[in-house]
């Protein structure tokens, strides 16, 4: 199965801008479960310098720096990622054996430095869009979990309780707004969802990470997909030691399979934002960002 992208990230200032540095992450990465099959970037105006490079996170990088004077900066990128079913299957399977872990057994073995799980232990820990989590937020997420139950399925209960208490409302929120305030209005977006997952289970001892990436979309029986309808979209993935990562997606209460399309890995949205930068200039500025994703299915 294959899977084109079309992801197109727009500015528009208000006034001259005379010169750019931005951070774009719009490479795919490849996974056990995907794999790039090509990939090119352009901009508008063209770039001055760019450089190419993969992050601590392993996330793919393109540094570009403009030098000439703007009023817009458009950049686009295409990508093309092929789905490995048979493995995505595969670790279907594997979900079920990481189901007799339990809680305490997971904390347990978070305590410990084996080697095998340093690298998760990363995650353990607040980072800059993740803070301590609030007495009542650890309060709620702890309802579902018990020393005795299975991490697995206690994360899954976790997850369709976010789905059914809060609400998806576009504009509500930013980057910037607090965990705190999404857990007391009880709305936000996916990356909020994400944001307030990551913070609660933390709080309990466990090891979460930060996916972005795409999810494909369908448009409603009868009705013909439009171009550009798509979205960036995040969720989060929990280590169970011996088992690895697993994905959750709390926006639609669903386990990530062949729909999600991996973007990077990090402790938050600020290791793995789509882009990120400064200009020299003054004014306000105008963004628009168009995605599509599109299926390709192959033959035999």
């Amino acid at each position: 199965m294959l899977y084109q992208i079309y992801h197109s990230t727009q500015f528009l200032y208000a006034q001259n801008v005379t010169l750019s540095h931005n951070l774009v992450r719009l490479k795919p990465r490849n996974t056990p479960f995907q794999t790039l099959v090509d990939f090119s970037i352009s901009t508008d105006p063209t770039v001055s310098e760019m450089d190419n490079y993969d992050d601590y996170f392993g996330n793919h990088l393109s540094h570009i720096l403009i030098r000439e004077g703007h009023q817009h900066l458009k950049v686009i990128a295409r990508s093309c990622v092929a789905m490995d079913i048979a493995a995505i299957e595969a670790h279907q399977l594997t979900h079920e054996f990481a189901k007799v872990l339990t809680y305490e057994q997971v904390v347990s073995a978070l305590r410990t430095n084996n080697a095998d799980i340093l690298d998760a232990k990363q995650y353990c820990f607040p980072s800059h869009f993740i803070s301590h989590a609030s007495r009542d937020l650890r309060n709620y997420a702890q309802q579902s979990f018990e020393p005795s139950k299975s991490l697995y399925e206690s994360v899954e209960e976790f997850m369709g309780r976010i789905f059914n208490d809060f609400s998806f409302v576009s504009g509500f929120s930013d980057i910037s707004t607090p965990v705190d305030e999404v857990f007391a209005q009880r709305k936000g977006v996916c990356q909020d969802f994400a944001h307030l997952a990551i913070t609660a289970l933390r709080s309990l001892g466990l090891a979460v990470r930060y996916v972005s990436g795409y999810l494909e979309t369908t448009p409603p029986d009868g009705e013909i997909k439009l171009f550009g309808v798509d979205a960036s979209h995040a969720w989060f993935s929990v280590f169970i030691p011996g088992f690895g990562w697993f994905d959750f997606d709390p926006t639609n209460n669903i386990i990530p399979a062949h729909q999600h399309i991996v973007l990077g890995y990090g402790r938050d949205f600020g290791d793995c934002s789509p882009m990120q930068g400064v200009v020299l200039g003054s004014g306000s500025s105008y963004l628009n960002v168009m995605v599509d994703v599109t299926r390709d299915e192959l033959e035999g």
